[in-house]
């Protein structure tokens, strides 16, 4: 189990971009638009330096989704594979089998 301020952490990353999506997608296409001047271009990069970093998509981690752990992450799942081998123990994933040979 990870530290719950770590998990809550990334939840408020989460909703800042979810906030911020539109302005800083607005911002990016101006900003690499080359048929723009170079002044413009150059603004649109510091008004988007201007946003909190949070809320930019590449700082939220992929969590796993019972204990919080973010590493051995499986997307299809939305767990991490301790999670995922309890819950295949259990029964509760179809077609997944414990292996042993």
């Amino acid at each position: 189990m990870s530290k719950k301020s770590s998990v809550e952490k990334n939840e408020a990353r989460k909703v800042l971009v979810k906030r911020f999506a539109a302005k800083r997608k607005a911002l990016l296409e101006i900003a690499n638009n080359d048929s723009l001047e170079m002044e413009e271009r150059f603004e649109a990069r510091l008004k988007l330096a201007e946003l909190p970093r949070n809320s930019s998509a590449t700082r939220i981690r992929n969590r796993c989704g019972m204990t919080g752990r973010p590493r051995a992450y499986y997307r299809k799942m939305g767990v991490s594979r301790i999670a995922l081998r309890e819950l295949g123990n259990r029964g509760l994933i179809p077609g997944l089998v414990k292996s042993s040979w």
